[in-house]
């Protein structure tokens, strides 16, 4: 039975410094800092879109994203869907065309209706 206890305590000892060393280890590395982990390198798939292994090559290997010398983003809208979109993010109302009767509805000039509700959001909000 003394034989049982002084194992037991052994065995618990033991489990305890193996513990106290695993969380040691694991402090140490969250210590360090990220860049020094090595970043588990992507696994490139490679797909075929074409027959053409030129485009499939062009396709894969994303030079196609900066032609033109840079990237393009939403910053860049106008060169890529051209001018004729330009005017959209000025503060020129747009005019829809139409003989229908709702014309009058989509065409008429909401600025000073805005203008009001801003005003009013402003008072109600303490602004």
């Amino acid at each position: 039975m003394k034989k049982k206890k002084t194992t037991r305590q052994i065995i618990r000892q033991i489990v305890r410094e193996e513990v106290a060393m695993a969380i040691q280890e694991v402090i140490t590395e969250l210590r360090q800092p990220i860049e020094s982990q090595p970043q588990p390198k992507k696994i490139v798939e490679k797909k075929s879109f074409t027959n053409n292994s030129v485009l499939n090559e062009t396709a894969q290997d994303g030079e196609w994203k900066t032609l033109g010398g840079s990237e393009f983003t939403s910053d860049r809208m106008n060169e890529l869907v051209g001018k004729q979109y330009g005017d959209m993010m000025k503060n020129t109302p747009q005019q829809v065309p139409s003989s229908d009767p709702m014309s009058q509805f989509v065409n008429k000039d909401y600025s000073e209706v805005l203008k009001k509700s801003e005003e009013k959001s402003k008072m109600k909000h303490g602004g």
